[in-house]
């Protein structure tokens, strides 16, 4: 399909962007890494009246450290993020879920804040950053916000920004020493959206943060799993209520070629195997 008709901006700066994007409202979308956007621009499912193009805004694709918090800008490609070493070093939840991130050429041009904005609740990153304790910075004409990453996920392709903002960074705290993670994911072939999937991170003084993909509206942490698993001896095999706390944490949707049933027994799967090899997996 052809794309429908819109009018364009490169801004040269970060204030002339925002100002941009406050003056059209609603009828502005940012234009990172396009991946997502211009699929659906093709499928008539955007029709801004203005694309906003954000590519050259340097100081938006920065990683660094500060103290124990990590900032990501919004600009930052997925290889970028993968072959990070401060990632690497100090979030390495990402490092383990990007490869399974679509493909080499997506991975090539996509960014981590579009990502986010577009929240795709079978997306690998938002899950991560959830799971992590991230926190997002949000700019506008008006002045900067955070909010936290479970927040600032509302629901099926939505997100808690306003009309005139944009995504600047994420800042995520480096993972405490002790903390152990894994994430795994089921999908028909590599590259696609996974039916289910599960990013987890356990510290030694909290209970598992558990965030599953493909499996609700939104990624949420699964706070009734987490809880029920709270003290379990490992390895887990058969654990009574466990499909009982995940249908409450849960809500899958029924889907052509995959049912709700279904994207419920692979999250009881994922919850075996990712939280049975985190045990074997060195902790920080």
């Amino acid at each position: 399909m052809k794309y429908p008709d819109f009018a364009y901006v490169r801004p040269a700066s970060l204030g002339e962007a925002l100002d941009c994007l406050q003056k059209y409202g609603d009828s502005a979308i940012p234009l990172a890494g396009g991946q997502s956007l211009l699929a659906t621009l093709a499928m008539r499912l955007s029709s801004p009246e203005i694309l906003v193009d954000i590519t050259g805004l340097t100081e938006l694709s920065e990683i660094a450290r500060e103290g124990d918090t990590i900032r990501i800008g919004a600009l930052v490609k997925h290889v970028q993020l993968l072959q990070s070493p401060i990632v690497r070093g100090a979030t390495p939840l990402f490092t383990a879920a990007l490869p399974h991130v679509a493909h080499v050429a997506i991975r090539n041009r996509g960014t981590f804040g579009g990502s986010l904005a577009f929240a795709d609740p079978a997306a690998e990153l938002p899950a991560c950053l959830v799971a992590l304790g991230g926190t997002l910075v949000l700019g506008s004409s008006a002045g900067r916000r955070e909010i936290g990453a479970e927040d600032f996920f509302t629901g099926l392709l939505e997100t808690d920004l306003r009309p005139g903002e944009l995504i600047l960074e994420a800042r995520v705290p480096a993972q405490a020493p002790g903390s152990r993670w894994n994430f795994s994911e089921l999908s028909r072939r590599h590259g696609d959206f996974p039916l289910a999937g599960l990013a987890a991170v356990m510290s030694p003084m909290s209970e598992a943060r558990l965030v599953y993909l493909g499996c609700a509206d939104r990624p949420k942490l699964a706070t009734a799993t987490a809880g029920m698993l709270r003290g379990a001896s490992y390895p887990l095999k058969d654990v009574p209520g466990l499909a009982a706390a995940l249908a409450e944490d849960l809500d899958p949707a029924d889907t052509p070629g995959c049912s709700a049933e279904t994207r419920l027994q692979l999250a009881g799967t994922l919850t075996y195997r990712v939280l049975n090899d985190l045990q074997e997996i060195p902790a920080r």
